[in-house]
């Protein structure tokens, strides 16, 4: 179904796209510039939020879209899903996701977009004592294929928290499913160029050492591609596969895990800057007070909206901590 839908819609996009090069042949140079299709719609998606009614609804019932826009099994993806589950259960649900009735399952709804809070939502359904009592707040629309991508399309343009390659990966499957590059753009909000870029690294990097290096948030197109030219040397993939498999690869941020894969491909071995990712909550007796994380990057320490006032007792008690530090350090 996903495939002759997305077919259908690359024949009307290039149509669209044959008559709008036609007219803009005609108009002035200053007349052609335009802001990209995903911004020029939140206007429009904004007006029918302002319209339809937030309903509650059981999360069970509720599947995912079938245009997979992020990375799950990554480790920063599974720590800011952690964030936001302890954010939603202290403060509640404040942003309703947007869903259509489910086009093949009775009583079930589609997830046009909303994955993170509603994976959130069910992971505190599976924690609940009463999990019949916990509901996400949704928009219902009727949504056609197209409707559904544009909207997730929509609010990736809004939130801006795609990475490059989840980017790069989206337009893999909407290609697979029989877009065109010049179906895929107004979708992705990118330029033909762009878009090309995308799958000259994809269609180099194999598919299982893209998800095994992440999401790579603070990892951009440079870097992609940089590993890409060095992977067309095919003999180079089989090293590659091995580093991903070691321990401190999967230890590994984003950063550190595509400069191990960079390393592996040149043969020059680990890269002596990499600095492994780590994780620690600050939790007693079940109250979750923050969340300390260091990356290759720095260490942020974050403390929920529901604990301001220890954020505010830590504040205060900064600099008789920072002279206790000195003291310590100087004494060792």
């Amino acid at each position: 179904m996903k495939k002759s839908i997305l077919r259908r819609m690359a024949e009307e996009a290039e149509s669209r796209a044959d008559v709008s090069e036609t007219d803009e042949a005609e108009k002035p140079v200053s007349a052609r510039r335009h802001s990209s299709p995903v911004i020029s719609n939140v206007g429009k998606a904004l007006t029918h939020l302002s319209e339809d009614t937030i309903l509650s609804l059981d999360p069970s019932k509720v599947d995912r879209s079938p245009y997979q826009d992020r990375f799950d099994n990554d480790d920063e993806a599974e720590s800011e899903l952690e964030a936001l589950k302890h954010s939603i259960a202290s403060e509640g649900q404040k942003i309703p996701v947007l869903v259509r009735p489910h086009p093949s399952k009775r009583d079930h709804y589609q997830l046009a977009y909303g994955h993170r809070r509603l994976n959130a939502i069910k992971l505190l359904m599976a924690e609940a004592e009463r999990p019949e009592t916990v509901k996400i707040k949704a928009y219902v629309r009727e949504l056609t294929d197209r409707q559904l991508i544009e909207e997730q399309a929509v609010e990736n343009g809004i939130r801006e928290n795609l990475t490059w390659i989840e980017q790069a990966m989206w337009a893999v499957q909407l290609k697979e499913a029989g877009l065109s590059h010049r179906a895929i753009c107004p979708v992705l909000g990118l330029s033909e160029a762009a878009v090309s870029h995308l799958f000259r690294v994809t269609s180099v990097i194999p598919s299982d050492i893209i998800f095994a290096i992440g999401r790579a948030r603070a990892v951009g197109r440079p870097k992609w591609t940089a590993l890409a030219d060095l992977l067309k040397d095919g003999s180079k993939i089989g090293a590659v596969r091995a580093v991903i498999q070691a321990s401190d690869f999967r230890k590994a941020d984003g950063v550190g895990r595509i400069g191990l894969a960079v390393s592996a491909a040149t043969g020059t071995g680990a890269p002596q800057a990499v600095k492994q990712s780590e994780t620690v909550d600050f939790a007693l007796a079940g109250r979750h007070f923050g969340r300390m994380k260091s990356s290759a990057s720095g260490t942020t320490v974050t403390i929920p909206k529901a604990e301001d006032a220890f954020a505010r007792w830590l504040a205060g008690r900064m600099p008789e901590l920072m002279r206790e530090y000195e003291h310590q350090a100087a004494s060792n």
